[in-house]
């Protein structure tokens, strides 16, 4: 897989900047964007931007290269993962804490009607 999902000489490199890192920080942006009640097309925009700043980071780091649209989508795409599971999980609690007496969590993730 390597030279296809990322650069780096080593998948730790990779396991480390984009899935712990940035997953963690995608995490928390889908948490802060579900709690401020903003939709998702601004969670996008902002795993967008982040998206770019760990390409920055592995181009940092590890002398990667910073302007590939290759890696650069393959790291977003992963952080929309991570940042799309933060979004619907905090969306979810308050969903059904908010509105108890409306709807009723189903999963981690989604909720339903009374």
């Amino acid at each position: 897989m390597q030279g296809i999902l990322y650069e780096e000489p080593s998948f730790l490199q990779f396991l480390f900047v984009t899935v712990i890192m940035g997953g963690w920080t995608a995490w928390r942006t889908g948490k802060s964007v579900a709690e401020n009640w903003q939709n998702y097309r601004t969670l996008v925009l902002y795993v967008l931007l982040l998206g770019a700043a760990i390409r920055f980071i592995h181009h940092a780091l590890f002398n990667g290269s910073m302007l590939t649209l290759q890696y650069y989508f393959v790291d977003t795409a992963v952080l929309l993962l991570f940042a799309t599971a933060g979004y619907r999980f905090y969306r979810t609690r308050q969903m059904t804490n908010n509105y108890y007496w409306l709807y009723e969590k189903v999963s981690p993730f989604s909720w339903k009607a009374k």
